[in-house]
């Protein structure tokens, strides 16, 4: 068999690295999206995904990969993805419209012998009602993480591929593909491997729910939640890869989305799954740790908060389900000063927020201080020169971006996830 040609439909976040990594194994790889002036951008290398080595992937494999809005380009692949992101509300449900309208365009295209496989995350039932023959058509988890997408596409740890007969050899061309990358492929029937997916992130949100839960009891009755951490990833039930960080709720979209899923689930086949709505509950109330902290520390009326941060997580331009835009929609009667290495300051979308060319700009004559997004230059600030430039005391760091002692000592009141606050002028360890 000579190599197979391999295309993607959908170019924003997930296609687009999905197909470079592909590419970077050596396969010719067409990347369509309907949107012409996105895929002239990308054909100029000008991509619209941050994600860190994405860039130099693209370089590096610029001549194996090409580009086209034009989807009758499919029909030269052996193969095609279905890797449209999928867009949620604000109740985490899917909007699955364009992909099935993306998905009957792309099967029109089809040469008579390609497969199709459905990449983006889709309900349980969605792969087995498509218009295809079975033979062709399958589903395969996606398990990229922002921030760290180029890795995960590059090294993935197993593949979980839907298809009608699990017991049945994958097609030549598929096989070919995840044949490349190394690593163990796990097939079953369609409906499992979609809830496959929605399971790893159940148990992800377990984690991050226990941890949320346990960190906020640390906070108040002094205990230190990051002391804990190493003695929970030594119990081998837990382990060294456990979500116990703990955030500001439940982050990105595709979680909330799995909750979404399996509590309309459980309601229309009967189901018991209380524990979802719980993780929802928690979610939800530990999202608003900041704005609390805020409101009990700051007491003008009209005061100047800086915020460093606006997208949802470091390493990423997406701001869905950002923990700083969902602060700053609780901060209206205040002024504004912002700041993200990328995103734009207008992403705040505040009638009283204004954009600062730095971190330290972001905190010159501030009131208080929220650093909302984990970005590893605000490691680098000094807890010194945040006090020299404030005017007001308080910084708020929920990622413990900064050094607690330091910040005291400095004369600020630091606050965190998972410990109680250091106050200027007070013993204690944060």
């Amino acid at each position: 068999m000579s190599t197979p040609v391999v295309g993607f439909a959908g170019l924003t976040h997930l296609g687009l690295v999905s197909a470079l990594a592909l590419a970077s194994k050596g396969f010719r790889v067409v990347g369509y999206d309907s949107d012409a002036a996105r895929v002239r951008d990308i054909a100029a290398g000008r991509l619209p995904v941050v994600e860190p080595g994405l860039d130099e992937l693209a370089r590096g494999c610029s001549q194996r990969i090409s580009f086209s809005s034009q989807v009758e380009d499919l029909g030269a692949c052996d193969l095609v993805y279905i890797s449209t992101d999928v867009p949620t509300n604000d109740r985490g449900e899917s909007d699955l419209s364009g992909i099935s309208a993306s998905i009957a365009q792309v099967i029109a295209s089809l040469s008579p012998r390609a497969l199709l496989v459905v990449l983006c995350q889709v309900p349980p039932g969605f792969t087995r009602a498509l218009p295809l023959p079975s033979e062709r058509l399958f589903y395969q988890v996606e398990t990229l993480v922002f921030g760290r997408a180029v890795e995960r596409a590059t090294r993935p740890e197993r593949y979980i591929v839907g298809c009608a007969d699990p017991a049945r050899a994958l097609p030549e061309a598929f096989a070919a593909v995840l044949g490349a990358f190394g690593c163990p492929i796990l097939p079953m029937r369609y409906e499992s491997a979609e809830l496959a997916k929605i399971a790893i992130n159940c148990c992800l949100v377990a984690s991050v729910t226990i941890a949320n839960t346990l960190a906020e009891l640390s906070e108040r009755i002094g205990a230190d939640w990051r002391e804990i951490v190493p003695a929970l990833k030594l119990d081998a039930r837990i382990g060294q890869g456990a979500y116990l960080a703990p955030g500001l709720g439940i982050a990105g979209g595709n979680l909330e989305r799995d909750l979404a899923t399996i509590a309309r689930l459980s309601q229309e086949t009967g189901s018991e799954a209380s524990v979802i709505h719980a993780f929802v509950a928690n979610s939800r109330h530990r999202r608003d740790w900041a704005t609390r902290v805020l409101h009990d520390e700051v007491r003008k009326a009209d005061a100047l908060i800086g915020i460093l941060g606006l997208a949802y997580k470091e390493n990423t331009h997406s701001t869905k389900n950002s923990p700083a835009l969902a602060l700053i929609s609780t901060l209206a009667p205040w002024r504004l000063k912002v700041y993200d290495p990328v995103v734009p300051a207008s992403a705040a979308d505040h009638p009283r927020a204004e954009g600062a060319a730095s971190a330290l700009a972001a905190a010159e004559g501030v009131d208080a201080l929220a650093i909302m997004t984990p970005w590893p230059a605000f490691r680098e600030i000094k807890p010194a020169d945040l006090a020299r430039v404030m005017a007001g005391r308080a910084v708020v760091d929920p990622y413990r971006m900064l050094d607690g002692r330091a910040a005291a000592a400095a004369g600020l009141d630091y606050f965190t996830l998972g410990a109680p606050p250091h106050r200027a002028k007070q013993s204690g360890c944060a």
